[in-house]
């Protein structure tokens, strides 16, 4: 009896140690389960942080560079002084210089790299008298009436150890809207396509396709729509329209754009001074097809003062023209003026064209969604080789072939009203009035000595 009661103790002590045995394993088993647990947990709330912390940087960086009202592209260089740009109206722009408003075009931001994607698309209905040499009216869907429709690239890499030291870049095509074609057939970049450096110290180097010198400098009083300051990014004049031809006395010898361009801007307080060459050559003569230019701006705020002297050679004959302007702002108006004197080599036989030109345009801006813009300007000609159907040609063509001259004014007045709905899109209603006299014939009025165009668009950026 007492062996068996002896065996039935150890087995029930045998399974208690079992079971104890198991439940120290299920326990050891339960306690690396919740380690794991405690592993991961440790591992996400450390994912979380870095996510909160790139919301944090991406959130600290759009207020160092908000986006502000009817902007398209450019930026405040604090760094070197600079003051802020606007658009072709005149209103103030964004940061990294190019089209669009705000930065919802980041493609890449790491440290010092930053590249961004841009554009501008303008959809124009415009109407013309006098559109063709029969004197007919044209309703049509046509080029952009303001701005050139683009996209492009553009970004920076601060280069380490340098004290500041950017390269930068710009990439930037231009496209028609009606039909989607190139603005430049078989040219992919036709509005800019350069890089450069810029630095606190050294300004602003570039190298590449890019807008003429003297075209930044008189963006400021050229039209109504210009930058207020001359700033280190481009912009400046409208687009497809009677009263751009005020542009063309910015010229080059490859037109408003340099081709193998070198162009520095440095801003010393207010002051802003700028060299340019365009590199040209030809085997034995280095100076055809280059361009050379200097200037300088006072961008004081409420009065801002630029000048530029500029010359060319164009197929062996010498092109220069200099120009001084500036605005004076008044509350919420602004008012614009400028005089440019251009001369151009022609063929002995006809003799040397001399021009004067003067603008004077304003804007009023008064807040909310409304603003408008009023201008006039005049380009008297004296001698200007004109082209074989008699129409006078652009300041900085190529007057070798010509055969005979005109004088004569060409006169244009314009306006405009922009209603903006917000940051990125506007509706504009504008028209302009040209008018020649003399033997002067424009090129667009087709033998007549007036025209009048009207045109309505809607713009958006991104």
């Amino acid at each position: 009896m007492k062996k068996l009661m002896a065996i039935a103790v150890l087995g029930t002590l045998g399974a208690a140690a079992q079971a104890q045995t198991q439940s120290v394993q299920e326990l050891q088993d339960a306690l690396l389960k919740a380690q794991q647990a405690a592993t991961d947990a440790q591992l996400a709330a450390k994912q979380a942080q870095q996510a909160l912390a790139q919301v944090q940087q991406a959130m600290a960086a759009h207020e160092a560079h908000p986006a502000v009202d009817n902007g398209a592209a450019s930026r405040t260089v604090a760094a070197t002084g600079a003051t802020t740009a606007t658009d072709e109206t005149g209103h103030a722009i964004d940061p990294m210089g190019a089209s669009s408003a705000g930065r919802s075009g980041l493609v890449y931001q790491h440290g010092g790299d930053v590249v961004r994607l841009y554009g501008l698309i303008d959809l124009s209905m415009s109407r013309k008298t006098n559109a063709d040499a029969a004197g007919h009216t044209q309703n049509d869907m046509s080029v952009a009436w303001f701005s050139g429709n683009r996209w492009g690239l553009e970004g920076e890499h601060l280069l380490p150890d340098t004290g500041g030291l950017k390269a930068i870049f710009k990439l930037e095509s231009e496209y028609e809207l009606p039909t989607g074609n190139m603005d430049t057939p078989g040219v992919l970049f036709n509005r800019d396509a350069w890089l450069g450096l810029e630095s606190p110290t050294l300004g602003k180097l570039t190298f590449g396709r890019q807008n003429t010198l003297a075209r930044e400098f008189s963006k400021t009083y050229g039209d109504a729509y210009g930058s207020a300051g001359v700033t280190y990014d481009e912009g400046g004049y409208t687009n497809n329209n009677n009263f751009k031809q005020f542009i063309f006395y910015s010229g080059s010898a490859t037109g408003t754009r340099y081709d193998k361009g070198i162009v520095w801007k440095k801003s010393y307080g207010n002051l802003m001074a700028g060299l340019a060459y365009q590199v040209g050559g030809e085997p034995g003569n280095n100076r055809e097809g280059s361009t050379k230019s200097v200037a300088l701006a006072y961008n004081g705020g409420d009065v801002n003062v630029s000048g530029f002297y500029n010359t060319a050679v164009v197929n062996d004959f010498t092109h220069t023209s200099y120009s001084i302007g500036g605005n004076y702002k008044i509350g919420e108006l602004r008012v614009n003026a400028g005089y440019v004197h251009y001369t151009a080599d022609q063929p002995a036989s006809l003799g040397d064209r001399h021009d004067n030109a003067y603008t004077i345009s304003a804007k009023f801006a008064p807040g909310g969604h409304f603003d408008y813009e009023l201008g006039w300007q005049t380009m008297n000609a004296t001698n200007a080789a004109v082209n074989g159907g008699g129409y006078v040609l652009n300041a900085y063509a190529d007057t070798s072939g010509a055969k005979a001259t005109a004088t004569g004014k060409r006169k244009t007045v314009y306006g405009s009203v922009f209603y903006h709905f917000d940051k990125r899109t506007e509706l504009y209603l504008a028209s302009d009035y040209l008018s020649t006299d003399g033997s002067y014939k424009a090129a667009q009025a087709h033998g007549a000595d007036s025209q009048f165009e009207l045109a309505t668009g809607l713009r958006f950026r991104f």
